[in-house]
């Protein structure tokens, strides 16, 4: 496992046939009460070891259904981690892998994590507030990934552009100092300030208006 910040790790790192520029990972968030494993990757067996010296965890988590894959199933078994995805979508999941419980809405599922509904890239894409009490991180699945530190979107033909559009002015109002989308292209987290932030999303925004995929 790569050792990103004091209790953020990230595991399987894989480039991706419809992105070979871009690299997608895993993120584990050690904490006392369970360790959480955020996204998914098909190389998690791979570093089996390093997970399970990580302690125990609570749950997996993905933002939508393009993440499920059988790896969600090896990460229940063996990491005793069930999947939670969005509710919406769970039959898309459900033809990859088990799900061991679901979200709808912006729900609190621990003091310290909380899930924020941000449809748009798909219609049960979520984001993940994380504080683990030196950072605040937002998990932004695609709704938001990185190309060497530039925000952008992923606005597919089956997406629906107006709710993009309001899940990054909801985006715009989160506090949060780590931007960690589920690909990256060069460095696999972002830190900014709310007001680097308000301008990266500004900028997003601008480009969704004029018809621009990201």
């Amino acid at each position: 496992m790569e050792h990103l910040f004091d209790t953020l790790y990230a595991a399987g790192a894989e480039r991706l046939s419809f992105a070979p520029d871009f690299t997608g990972r895993a993120f584990v968030l050690r904490r006392q009460r369970g360790n959480l494993l955020v996204y998914a990757s098909r190389r998690l067996a791979e570093e089996a070891d390093g997970l399970l010296a990580a302690g125990p965890f609570a749950r997996q988590y993905i933002n939508h259904h393009h993440q499920a894959m059988p790896s969600c199933d090896w990460a229940c078994e063996n990491l005793n981690a069930p999947l939670f995805g969005p509710e919406r979508e769970r039959q898309q999941i459900l033809a990859h892998c088990r799900m061991g419980g679901g979200f709808a809405d912006h729900e609190a599922h621990f003091a310290d994590f909380e899930v924020v509904a941000t449809p748009g890239h798909t219609a049960g894409s979520a984001c993940f507030l994380w504080d683990d009490g030196r950072r605040r991180y937002l998990f932004s699945g695609d709704t938001i990934f990185l190309t060497e530190g530039r925000w952008i979107g992923a606005v597919l033909p089956g997406s629906d552009r107006l709710a993009y559009l309001a899940s990054l002015a909801l985006i715009k109002t989160l506090s949060f100092d780590v931007l960690v989308p589920s690909l990256a292209k060069g460095q696999p987290f972002h830190q900014t300030s709310a007001r680097e932030t308000e301008r990266h999303i500004d900028a997003m925004m601008r480009r969704l208006e004029h018809g621009a995929d990201g």
